[in-house]
């Protein structure tokens, strides 16, 4: 492993520099005020410790008409919210029943409505009067009002199985992940769009509509809404019904929104209907924080809504209360390279000599020990709690090296993903760590079961054939009972026979041997053969199985790494029990986009590496089908994902009090990751590695030009599928024509394009 070394500045940076941002030493608070109702408000809420800028104080005093406050990170958004509606409740005499405050958790309406009830002269009679609500919650308690009584389906898991009865239904078995499809399926309502509205460009844009229609019938059937639908059908009622939205108008006169830069089109929709006949509307938000545009989140909401309103005040809050001035001062010059922004510079209160550390480690497990090691003599020295440390990683595939890590050092840790699951059992990689158990163990029926799929056989109806096969006559690879299994195709009973033989032979490789042949003999061209037309998918796949490779290569052999993932199971399992102990002193592991909102006083963020922070997705963002923007230049395309992607590295870095460390992996799978071109840009340093300029935000880098090659391949002769597969088998030297795994049509060898 190479020596653990941490910088001042990135690598490729010749002078160590020191980014700073401005400090404000005096005149942080403002004791100027309008009247004296004003000026006796703002003594009562210093007197219990709130005190305010003069920022602060401008958007908290703002009664009537737009407000937009942009709300830089770490500027105190929280203390702003709350003091405004203590304001116009104690000083302004609005009552509590005309107030309506959105935010985007639970967690944060309960903590507003308990830290405004310490205000003074707010009594929790008061408090209890206001609706500070999620906008899910809020508009479920309407239409609760006006009598919808259907059935909220909250629970995930259970959606997911329906939409899998639903695949089997429709003879697309294992075709789709129901995740995949629900998610679409969701930002396709949160922007709008009806199932009538989705493109039918392909056999898979079809399947996917089929898919939605049929979960439509079953929620009607059910009597059941999802959350989506809260929203969907709050807006059709109160576009159909005047009345009801008059009265919702009249009762609701000023209206607050926190994390406005979250809000999607429907969700700002409905908001809009609310506050048209009197335009009081606070919105409080930070352009440089939007990074959930998967979940429907767009930024031009909050960039325009001064040309949806525009009698709007803006108030900017730029002085960051969390940070050190080198941790803001970093993220300031990152973030001024998004052209699509609000133009602003966060000062700081907070001096430190610490400079944010800087280290490129061979490979991400090189990564995870660097960072285990700095935590480990943190930790040692007394200077610090495993509580004090957060590590942040842009994928769940790229926590694999550290998860590992920290249970090998047996350092304790919770990982606050999406999912529980582990990165072995995940959809894509669980089915190739079982043709390694089913190399050691032919018998293995769970193994059998997960492994279907990829020979394009009913996960169902071929494991129950095997089962009553079994009961008749026990063989040593159950698996050759499909051979004569009905409706089997002779080539697919040769094909069977030839994956048992490719079974046996794994015995005896290294386990990144035999996982790399698992992918060229036929797992990738399976990926592809499956995976939907957006390639996003089909990259977080790859990125996936790349991962599951480099963490086999540590082992020599198939038995020594099957028990170690067996180890990490139990380990999961361990942590899942601890994940709600609020109280345990643990270190947190979470991705970037989990991470928003909260603060620590060390934080690593892993994984600053072109490819991965910016995520190979957005490098590629031109190739990405996305029906929900009216953007068709490639061009434009890679620069709005990109300042995405910045967004994302912006967010990383204010989490962070005290301490920052950023590591960026020299190889990152199997190929030379150059340092992430966000880091560079700070230090004004440009990337200078071989191929064809590209440009991002008036900056220049260097990106390795991609060549392309003629292979052969099997073409859909579906002029309505894209569908193809690489001819990489000798079963497919012989063949002349085979079924498309996709339409069903017939396939044919043909030359094939690929870039390389």
């Amino acid at each position: 492993m190479e020596e653990n070394q941490f910088f001042d500045a990135p690598a490729g940076v010749e002078k160590e520099t020191k980014l700073l941002a401005e400090m404000i030493h005096d005149n942080v608070s403002d004791s100027s005020s309008i009247d004296e109702n004003e000026t006796i408000f703002f003594k009562e809420i210093e007197r219990i410790g709130i005190t305010l800028n003069k920022p602060q104080k401008k958007a908290v005093s703002h009664y009537q008409g737009p407000i937009l406050t942009i709300a830089g990170a770490g500027s105190g958004k929280t203390s702003v919210i709350v003091c405004r509606t203590g304001y116009l409740l104690s000083v302004k005499g609005v009552q509590a029943r005309n107030l309506l405050l959105v935010t985007f958790t639970k967690k944060a309406a309960e903590e507003m409505k308990q830290r405004l009830s310490a205000l003074p002269r707010i009594t929790q009679q008061i408090t209890n009067q206001l609706q500070a609500r999620t906008f899910h919650s809020f508009f479920l308690f309407l239409l609760r009002h006006q009598g919808y009584n259907q059935v909220i389906l909250n629970n995930e898991r259970y959606k997911q199985i329906i939409i899998k009865l639903i695949l089997k239904e429709m003879n697309l078995g294992d075709t789709y992940q129901p995740e995949n499809i629900l998610a679409l399926y969701s930002n396709c309502k949160m922007n709008m769009f009806t199932i009538e509205d989705m493109p039918t460009k392909s056999p898979s844009d079809k399947d996917v509509k089929g898919v939605f229609r049929k979960y439509e019938e079953w929620k009607k059937q059910q009597y059941q809404w999802d959350y989506d639908d809260i929203l969907v059908e709050a807006y059709h009622l109160l576009q159909s019904n005047e009345s009801l939205l008059k009265s919702i108008q009249d009762r609701f006169q000023y209206v607050m929104v926190d994390e406005f830069q979250d809000t999607n089109l429907l969700q700002y929709e409905l908001i809009k209907m609310i506050v048209k006949k009197h335009h009081n509307i606070f919105v409080v938000g930070d352009d440089d924080q939007t990074i959930y545009s998967f979940n429907g989140a767009r930024n031009d909401i909050i960039l325009n809504f001064d040309k949806e309103f525009p009698n709007t005040k803006t108030v900017t809050l730029d002085i960051n209360y969390r940070s050190t001035n080198s941790i803001v001062g970093l993220g300031n010059e990152l973030i001024k390279y998004n052209s699509q922004r609000k133009e602003k510079t966060l000062k700081v209160i907070k001096e430190s000599r610490l400079s944010p550390q800087f280290g490129q480690p061979l490979s991400t497990d090189d990564e995870a020990q660097w960072v285990i090691t700095q935590i480990q003599k943190k930790v040692s020295d007394g200077t610090h709690e495993y509580r004090d440390f957060a590590i942040l990683h842009r994928t769940a595939s790229n926590s694999r090296a550290i998860f590992e890590q920290l249970t090998l050092d047996d350092i304790p840790f919770i990982s606050f993903s999406v999912s529980d699951q582990l990165f072995y059992d995940q959809w894509i990689v669980k089915p190739v760590v079982d043709y390694l158990r089913l190399s050691m163990d032919p018998r293995n029926i769970d193994s059998i079961e997960s492994i279907l799929p990829s020979l394009y056989i009913n996960k169902e109806k071929g494991i129950e054939y095997i089962k009553r096969r079994e009961a008749e006559q026990r063989k040593k690879y159950p698996l050759s009972h499909l051979a004569s299994m009905p409706g089997i195709k002779e080539f697919q009973a040769k094909k069977m026979k030839d994956r048992i033989k490719f079974v046996k032979d794994l015995q005896e490789r290294k386990p990144i041997d035999a996982i790399q042949e698992i992918r060229s003999y036929f797992y990738d061209n399976f990926i592809d053969a499956t995976a939907h037309e957006n390639s996003l998918h089909k990259e977080t796949m790859r990125e996936s199985l790349d991962e599951l490779e480099a963490s086999a290569k540590r082992f020599s052999s198939i038995p020594n790494f099957l028990t170690f993932i067996e180890e990490m199971k139990i380990k999961n399992e361990e942590m899942k029990n601890n994940k709600n102990k609020s109280d345990i002193n643990a270190v947190s592991l979470m991705t970037i986009h989990r991470s928003k909102g909260l603060e620590f006083p060390t934080v690593f963020i892993i994984g600053a590496s072109e490819g991965i922070l910016p995520h190979i997705s957005a490098l590629e963002a031109e190739k990405m089908d996305d029906v929900f923007t009216t953007v068709k230049s490639s061009k434009e395309k890679i620069k709005l994902a990109l300042e995405e992607e910045r967004r994302l590295m912006y967010v990383a870095i204010t989490r962070a009090k005290e301490e920052l460390y950023v590591t960026s992996p020299s190889y990152y799978r199997g190929k030379k990751a150059s340092v992430s071109r966000f880091l560079l840009e700070a230090y004004k340093v440009e990337n200078k590695e071989g191929g064809k300029k590209s440009s991002d935000s008036g900056r220049t880098y260097q990106v390795k030009s991609k060549q392309k090659e003629t292979v052969l391949a099997w073409l859909c002769k579906n002029k309505d599928c894209n569908a193809w597969q690489r001819v990489l088998t000798y079963e497919d030297t012989i063949l002349d024509t085979k079924p498309c795994p996709l339409c069903g049509s017939s396939m044919e060898k043909g030359p094939k394009v690929i870039a390389i």
